[in-house]
């Protein structure tokens, strides 16, 4: 069965479903204010379901999205972050400002993590 992406942005999450059960996810905010950008906080596949690229194909996605919408990602995740180094044709690195004001959102905000 094929893994579906959906963007559940009002829910701050990426998922992955199988068959129409969600299998894993990436936690994600939008940077508030300007310049706009797509931040992953946390990258979560469901136990059972590791080690079938569901988590790469999560990043990529994500990646794509922010593509689409003209705006870098700040991968805060380890995964996200370790992905990206992997793949720095498919995922451009965020300005430093950029990537300092998503930490500082953040910080300053639980509820986003």
């Amino acid at each position: 069965m094929a893994i579906e992406f959906e963007d559940a942005r009002e829910a701050g999450r990426l998922l992955a479903a199988e068959d129409g059960a969600v299998v894993g996810f990436i936690a994600y905010f939008v940077l508030a204010g300007a310049p706009r950008a797509l931040v992953a906080v946390h990258t979560v596949v469901e136990p059972g379901h590791e080690g079938r690229g569901i988590a790469g194909g999560l990043v990529k996605t994500f990646y794509g999205i922010a593509a689409a919408e003209g705006v870098p990602v700040v991968p805060l995740c380890p995964y996200a972050a370790a992905w990206a180094a992997k793949h720095p044709d498919e995922a451009p690195e965020a300005p430093a400002g950029v990537v300092a004001a998503a930490k500082a959102q953040l910080e300053g905000d639980s509820s986003l993590w």
